[in-house]
């Protein structure tokens, strides 16, 4: 569903307030009761009915009456909920052009009121199987219900916490600016995917470079899990910062070594195919 930013500036306090009661009656109802809402949303002379009419023509929420007569939020919804409440925080001002599109997630620009530039994420578990998510995430190793929402959030949370944390140590990641729900504004990298780039000027230096990483990331207790050329940008000048890591598992996890050999093995099958180089992997 696009993200449609234009709706966002005609949407009033009610719609915010219906929204929100939405939400909070899905934490504990796959879709919630109209009675539900209305009580949440305390809105006046019926009025949770209109709103919940004009967010449905927006398809901010679904509508379900094949039990009984509710609702769930979209996607859609709960972008607006999170970009709502971080432009409230003064974090961002504007949401521009979308820059990346994944299996899991979409990437946007967002600018500041003095015009900084900076990288939105909107985490979308949901459009892979819960089982294809779920072999990726260790921390949903032992749920058997889900609510896409919710493990979006989860997601979320879990990369902003990992970014904040490998930033500190001098890990080449973005700068993790502020979360809320399944969004996390980052500082916007500058370069291109790995996966894009035909031509390296020094291949030998930036594989060992790229490998360094690997080790100095279990060194340090993690194991990326996913790291491949599409979670490796790099700049004009060869930089390169890594991208994507909300599947990190610690190195006392049971599969472990798997996941770090298979790290180890995706890069050097990459490389070994895209560019000639010298160097065979971890000495």
């Amino acid at each position: 569903m696009k993200l449609d930013v234009d709706t966002l500036r005609y949407l009033l306090r009610e719609d915010f307030k219906v929204l929100t009661a939405v939400e909070m009656g899905m934490t504990n109802h796959e879709i919630v009761p109209v009675e539900v809402v209305d009580r949440i949303a305390r809105l006046k002379h019926g009025g949770t009915f209109k709103v919940l009419k004009n967010l449905l023509k927006h398809k901010l929420v679904h509508h379900d009456s094949s039990k009984y007569d509710g609702y769930r939020l979209t996607y859609l919804g709960y972008d607006f909920l999170a970009i709502k409440s971080l432009v409230n925080r003064g974090v961002f001002s504007s949401v521009g052009r979308q820059i990346g599109v994944g299996k899991e997630s979409d990437i946007f620009e967002v600018a500041t009121e003095d015009g900084n530039i900076m990288a939105m994420k909107l985490h979308r578990l949901g459009r892979v199987s819960f089982r294809a998510v779920k072999s990726k995430r260790d921390y949903l190793r032992h749920r058997r219900s889900y609510n896409w929402l919710y493990l979006s959030r989860l997601a979320a949370l879990k990369e902003y916490a990992f970014m904040k944390a490998l930033g500190v140590h001098g890990f080449p990641v973005p700068n993790a600016v502020d979360r809320n729900r399944h969004c996390v504004i980052m500082s916007l990298v500058q370069g291109y995917p790995l996966v894009q780039v035909k031509q390296l000027q020094n291949p030998d230096e930036i594989f060992d470079r790229i490998m360094s990483l690997v080790v100095r990331l279990a060194e340090h207790g993690l194991i990326h899990c996913d790291f491949n050329e599409f979670n490796i940008m790099i700049d004009d000048d060869e930089k390169i910062t890594m991208i994507d890591f909300p599947q990190m598992v610690s190195v006392s996890h049971r599969n472990a070594q798997m996941y770090f050999d298979r790290d180890v093995e995706c890069i050097l099958k990459f490389f070994s195919k895209r560019f000639v180089v010298n160097s065979t992997g971890i000495a």
